[in-house]
């Protein structure tokens, strides 16, 4: 019951009102944002939301080790169970990470191709990814084939992936090459704006051509309807 609410009000749902319904199964998405700004916090409210619907979420990631991941989960975590005056916070968390995975690997060493090949390898043994959330990638080491071996096992499963990357630019043809940008039906941006940090819509599902009335606080890292 508190899980079906959490998902209810979270700030996921004002997303979903201008992108069309959100990310669909079978879609890539994309976060951006310069770096230090937020980008894995919104990731994690991504993924605490699809585990908050039962959902099997793998969390992959260049970038921060898996006991990083779990502290960035238990912390975003606590900080919606305060908004919402849960009290038995660690037994719910418990409850809520059952479904969660966490990979981490060294792009240089590991690509999306092997990425795809672990999650099969998992799928085979019981674990089947609902979504999956691959933190941290540099596209300059990425190739449209890369990103289209993610995408044709995404539309296979009827999975749903967001990834994001370090970009100091708002505009999408500096971020994805002619190759990469219609392989994603989303890309948002995070913006440093004078008093808060901004989520921005640069590629809707659809062509949409709403806005966005999201940022994040500035001190819990929390998304929130402006």
């Amino acid at each position: 019951m508190i899980k079906a609410e959490l998902f209810e009000r979270s700030a996921v749902r004002c997303i979903e009102k201008a992108t069309n319904g959100g990310l669909k199964a079978g879609e890539l998405g994309l976060l951006t944002s310069k770096k230090g700004l937020g980008k894995t916090s919104v990731l994690v409210q991504f993924g605490l939301d699809d585990l908050f619907k039962d959902k099997q979420v793998f969390h992959v990631s260049f970038e921060q080790q898996s006991s990083y991941m779990i502290t960035w989960y238990q912390d975003i975590f606590s900080e919606i169970a305060k908004k919402k005056n849960i009290s038995n916070v660690s037994e719910l968390l418990n409850e809520v990470v059952e479904k969660r995975v966490i990979l981490n690997f060294n792009q240089d060493a590991v690509g999306l191709p092997q990425v795809v090949k672990t999650v099969k390898a998992l799928a085979e043994s019981g674990i089947k990814a609902d979504s999956i959330i691959v933190d941290g990638v540099d596209f300059s080491k990425v190739s449209a084939n890369d990103v289209k071996s993610v995408a044709d096992y995404a539309k296979e499963n009827n999975i749903s992936v967001w990834f994001s990357a370090s970009s100091d630019s708002d505009v999408i043809s500096d971020i994805l090459s002619n190759e990469l940008e219609p392989l994603f039906a989303c890309v948002l941006h995070l913006a440093q704006k004078t008093d808060a940090v901004e989520l921005q819509a640069l590629k809707l599902p659809g062509d949409s051509k709403e806005t966005l009335s999201v940022r994040l606080d500035s001190k819990t890292l929390l998304m929130t309807e402006k």
